[in-house]
């Protein structure tokens, strides 16, 4: 079997996520069905991890197997973008050993967040809008000691299906790009839901709600019930994923 990497960006707002499930539509559903019908054959499409409902990736990896190799892959990428919504787009295929692994050979995950404070009619599908006059210095300031710790039950969804907490956050800061508050952060892994959480636990930061040092035991309690609402799904999108050399630079081709 030769294996594949599939390099994609979708905008997550008609879909119920990634990772297939009944009775809703997926990207993994979508993208699946699209390669089958060209390749003719059933394929096992791989993603490098799950989106939640309604959230983007401007930069997301999948991987997949064939009997063959194709015969032209940037062919396969025209023709594959040919069967798919306007809403998916393929970037590259390219081949990789057979152990390479979309989800599990990932070393780093980054996310963007954005934020407008005024109505944005034309951003409004992607962005989530604040009426609140926010503090980013302060923002920034409590984002620094995510750094600190590495079990982020406070930020994760309940009830799930890992075995661990623990993500080792390698970056989380806030600025200013285009108009809109943007906060990237990024780490080898992330939880279900962790991303918004934290967002919208330091909203209330920058909004004067809680304190950084309220905002630290947050962190150490270790209760999701302690922490902020989650910021809006339509604001945040999977921007980087990262894997061993030389598979990096493929990307970047």
């Amino acid at each position: 079997m030769v294996r594949y990497f599939i390099q994609l960006a979708y905008n997550g707002a008609n879909y119920h996520g990634w990772q297939v499930q009944p009775n809703a539509l997926t990207v993994q559903e979508v993208l699946a069905k699209a390669i089958a019908t060209i390749t003719r054959e059933n394929i096992d499409l791989v993603g490098a991890g799950r989106t939640d409902t309604g959230v983007h990736a401007s930069f997301f990896v999948a991987h997949f197997e064939l009997p063959e190799k194709l015969n032209d892959e940037n062919r396969f990428v025209f023709k594959l973008n040919s069967f798919l919504p306007n809403d998916i787009n393929i970037e590259k295929i390219f081949q990789v050993s057979s152990d390479l692994h979309a989800r599990f050979s990932a070393t780093a995950r980054t996310y963007l967040y954005y934020i407008t404070t005024k109505k944005e009619p034309f951003r409004d599908a992607v962005t989530a809008f604040t009426p609140y006059c926010l503090d980013m210095d302060r923002m920034n300031d409590a984002a620094k000691c995510l750094l600190d710790y590495i079990d982020f039950t406070s930020f994760s969804k309940l009830h799930t299906d890992v075995k661990t907490n623990n993500c080792i956050i390698m970056e989380a800061v806030w600025f200013e790009e285009d108009g809109m508050l943007v906060f990237r952060i990024k780490a080898d892994r992330f939880l279900r839901n962790m991303v918004r959480a934290i967002v919208g636990t330091l909203i209330d930061v920058g909004r004067g709600k809680i304190s950084n040092e309220q905002f630290r035991k947050i962190v150490e309690d270790k209760q999701r019930g302690k922490a902020g609402a989650s910021a809006l799904a339509k604001g945040l999108f999977l921007s980087g994923i990262e894997y061993p050399e030389p598979y990096n630079s493929e990307f970047l081709r």
